[in-house]
């Protein structure tokens, strides 16, 4: 019962959410003429129809799939590392992404002027998954999750340090292009990006939801998933594999997001009162969701027509969650 009533507002958040921001905006639209143009391909007023079939739904539909495939991949990565705090760019992904696009917009500046989104999005997502290929390396050698984490960690510094004397060397009509992908944003998204990381997310979402089972018994102990005759090494290689892979989509469609893949998984948790992957598993993408697309309505709203860095807005709102948690928990432990 408690779980149906989670899911049901989730989707109830979900539609509200998406009424919300496609009816604001420079050009203010009614419900009505929302439900008509959205529904009936009403197109008697031309301004609104190009508004919200161009602009406002493909950026909407993007931050769905990116929110909750974001949010997903930190429940990924805690289930991982069993870590409650860990977070899907701890593995140096996001670092990884800006690396690459940082060589490949200094090198192809005279090319390209401005550097086009499709060079973009591929530049950081070859990016991203060089750094979980270069993980998958230490995660055959490394037994320890802790020590992996941490070397995650040190290989995303590495990727911040070269990109950093690489930004020091550039002109600054070289990094332009970085500096708007730096700051995490869903504005430029068009029908052809949603279709891409749709054939990316969707299935990587059905092959997580066929390793709820081994995850379960994976979240119960080692001992206990290889007396089920479960092989933990495979089960490793997965995760971190849907992980990055989610994460490195993320990281191409919208540049780096912060603070979503910690705290949405936290949020699932305590609404739930469960850590079932099955139902884990749909609810922190809903609730993913919906967090990005009101966080992404907050970016372009708060200070209009000034937009806000994505990632300003859901540090401002995730980070507070992230540290009640951590205090919360601590209390419970000192209890």
């Amino acid at each position: 019962m408690r779980c149906g009533m989670v899911f049901l507002s989730f989707f109830v958040l979900l539609w509200i959410a998406v009424i919300w921001s496609i009816k604001s905006g420079s050009v203010d639209i009614t419900v009505k003429d929302i439900l008509g143009i959205v529904l009936r391909r009403d197109d008697s007023n031309v301004v609104a129809y190009n508004v919200i079939w161009k602009i406002r739904l493909p950026r909407i539909m993007l931050s769905i799939l990116l929110g909750g495939a974001l949010s997903l991949s930190g429940f990924l990565i805690q289930t991982f590392f069993r870590n409650p705090i860990a977070g899907p760019f701890v593995l140096g992904i996001s670092s990884g992404a800006k690396m690459f696009l940082a060589v490949v917009t200094i090198a192809m500046a005279k090319v390209f002027s401005p550097m086009p989104i499709s060079v973009t999005v591929i530049s950081s997502f070859v990016g991203s998954l060089l750094s979980l290929l270069l993980v998958l390396l230490f995660t055959g050698k490394v037994k320890n999750m802790s020590m992996l984490l941490v070397i995650g960690i040190m290989i995303g510094y590495i990727c911040s340090a070269v990109t950093d004397l690489l930004v020091n060397f550039a002109n600054e009509s070289e990094i332009v292009n970085l500096t708007h992908w730096s700051m995490g944003t869903y504005s430029g998204a068009t029908w052809q990006s949603v279709k891409a990381s749709a054939l990316i997310i969707l299935p990587i979402l059905l092959l997580v939801f066929l390793l709820s089972k081994p995850m379960s018994a994976y979240a119960l102990g080692e001992g206990y998933a290889k007396s089920l005759g479960l092989n933990i090494k495979a089960l490793r290689f997965l995760l971190v594999i849907t992980t990055g892979i989610l994460s490195a989509c993320v990281a191409a469609f919208a540049g780096p997001i912060s603070f979503v893949g910690i705290a949405v998984p936290h949020i699932s948790r305590i609404l739930l009162k469960t850590e079932k992957p099955i139902l884990m598993i749909p609810s922190c993408f809903l609730c993913g969701a919906v967090f990005c697309v009101l966080c992404d309505l907050a970016a372009r709203m708060l200070f209009n027509p000034t937009e806000l860095s994505l990632s300003t807005v859901t540090s401002a709102v995730g980070a507070p969650i992230v540290i009640w948690l951590m205090v919360s928990r601590r209390r419970k432990n000192d209890a």
